[in-house]
């Protein structure tokens, strides 16, 4: 019988990270203004976490996080991503922030990705839900 909760793997401000035991997915809820220390620290929880609990699937919500975290967007794509990959990662569908400036950062994290085909962004945390259900 799996869990109707989710349970909580993580929680710091900028961050909480749970694990979706009904839909077998890590959910991340980014909140507020994060820089390149609490990305990079939150995305090493996150691989950490994946590779722990052997769950592949990923649902990265920026809904909450306010302004631009460019100066990791470097890192997250030539860094983070590959070793997600590398690690077995399945699908990531990663929900934009209404913050045009966090938008552009993840973009930009996406643009030094190479390796990105299992990345899908959303406008939405219920669309990217619907489409994590399909994988």
């Amino acid at each position: 019988m799996k869990l109707a909760r989710n349970e909580i793997l993580f929680r710091e401000a900028y961050i909480v990270i749970e694990l979706n035991h009904q839909d077998d997915w890590i959910y991340v809820n980014w909140r507020g203004f994060v820089n390149y220390d609490t990305v990079t620290a939150g995305c090493e929880k996150i691989l950490h976490f994946m590779e722990e609990h052997q769950c592949f699937k990923i649902l990265n919500d920026n809904t909450n996080v306010e302004g631009i975290w460019s100066g990791a967007s470097k890192w997250v794509g030539q860094d983070w991503i590959p070793r997600m990959n590398t690690a077995g990662m399945q699908c990531f569908a990663w929900v934009y922030s209404p913050s045009t400036l966090s938008r552009l950062s993840t973009d930009k994290s996406l643009r030094y990705a190479k390796e990105n085909e299992c990345i899908n962004t959303f406008d939405s945390k219920e669309e990217a839900e619907d489409w994590l259900r399909t994988k």
